[in-house]
């Protein structure tokens, strides 16, 4: 940051010298005009303290002179920012353009310059509601560039000011629809604060592409599940999954699960028969409950009882023998339902035996 505002108002201080003999500024002197190039090189050199004491004492010694002097001074408190930026020192250099503000014999157009940098010192330094403010001024009279959007709209979300954040999250993706993951993270943020969801999932799924961190895909679907929209969440998911974004165990499991709550079950138990098939996924006895519950959901009865079957052998649970006898008896097969209600009671399971009788 401190190279960065350096070089910046180091710009801005060579053309405003090659402005200085346009007919909205006073004319100045040879020896000042001198004085103040003479300034810049040091500033250059990096002599900023050097700089920072002779421009600040000509500013003050010229502040109460005619127009000329005072917009003299002016250049010389906008050199004394340079100065302090260069340093470091990014809320003395705003001060300093502070002042220099101040001249009316500056042209509107310079000072509005100062007023942007000195928005962008005053958020350097920490002052992000002063900084806000600024910029606010000066977009009163000027469109800006993609960039002082995003800049505005990340500060006013650090002031959690997320209604006006948004707008200039609108403002930004307007002319970059499709921002670098850094900003793209910024407007789904702001849209969620804001109470905007569907606008922080629309601006999400619009960066969705390989090139993108999985995290993004993972937060999409996330989105699309709290917005309630079960089906849109496994979209998301499903494309990433084929695109080789999300892999490994956990996004495995997450796409089995997404499926059973979109309502598509017997796709989630073909994905998870598939894994435990090829050992993408470990054949415990919780997947083994999954593909049961995913077989139940999608009425499959052969295969859901199988699975539940397999999932009480296994567990030698009474609790998974009874819901086995159970689903047995609404699928009308009496003999399963009688052994399984059989071995839920010889495990402990309270059955009572004149129901158990009549399956």
């Amino acid at each position: 940051m401190k190279i960065r505002g350096a070089i910046h108002l180091m710009a801005c201080i060579g053309l405003l010298l090659a402005a200085t003999a346009q007919a909205d500024a006073p004319a100045l002197p040879r020896d000042i005009i001198a004085d103040l190039e003479q300034l810049q090189r040091q500033l250059q050199q990096g002599e900023h303290d050097r700089v920072v004491e002779r421009a600040r004492s000509q500013a003050q010694r010229l502040e109460g002179g005619n127009s000329a002097d005072r917009w003299a001074g002016a250049l010389y408190r906008q050199l004394a920012a340079g100065a302090e930026a260069g340093a470091g020192r990014s809320e003395s250099a705003a001060d300093e353009l502070h002042l220099a503000r101040r001249a009316q014999e500056a042209p509107p157009r310079q000072r509005d310059r100062w007023l942007r940098e000195e928005a962008r010192l005053r958020m350097a330094a920490g002052q992000t509601e002063v900084a806000v403010g600024l910029w606010l001024d000066w977009h009163e009279r000027n469109d800006g560039v993609v960039d002082d959007h995003w800049r505005l709209a990340r500060a006013l979300a650090e002031l959690e000011r997320w209604d006006e954040a948004a707008g200039w999250v609108e403002r930004a993706l307007a002319d970059d629809p499709a921002p670098e993951q850094r900003r793209q993270a910024l407007a789904t943020a702001v849209f969620q604060h804001a109470g905007r969801g569907e606008e922080a999932l629309a601006s999400l799924e619009a960066a969705l592409d390989v090139q993108a961190e999985p995290e993004f895909w993972r937060r999409a679907a996330a989105l699309a599940q709290g917005l309630g929209d079960a089906q849109r969440a496994t979209a998301i998911w499903e494309a990433g999954w084929r695109l080789g974004v999300l892999e490994g165990e956990d996004d495995l499991r997450q796409r089995i699960e997404l499926h059973l709550i979109a309502g598509t079950p017997a796709r989630a138990a073909e994905h998870l028969e598939a894994a435990l098939a090829d050992e993408a996924l470990p054949d415990t006895l919780d997947n083994r409950r999954l593909l049961a519950r995913a077989w139940e959901q999608a009425r499959h009865r052969e295969r859901a009882l199988e699975a539940w079957r397999e999932v009480a052998e296994r567990s030698e649970e009474s609790g998974d023998w009874q819901r086995l006898g159970l689903l047995a008896n609404s699928w009308g097969r009496g003999e399963l339902a009688q052994e399984a209600m059989q071995e839920a009671q010889r495990r402990g399971a309270p059955v009572d035996l004149r129901w158990l009788s009549t399956l």
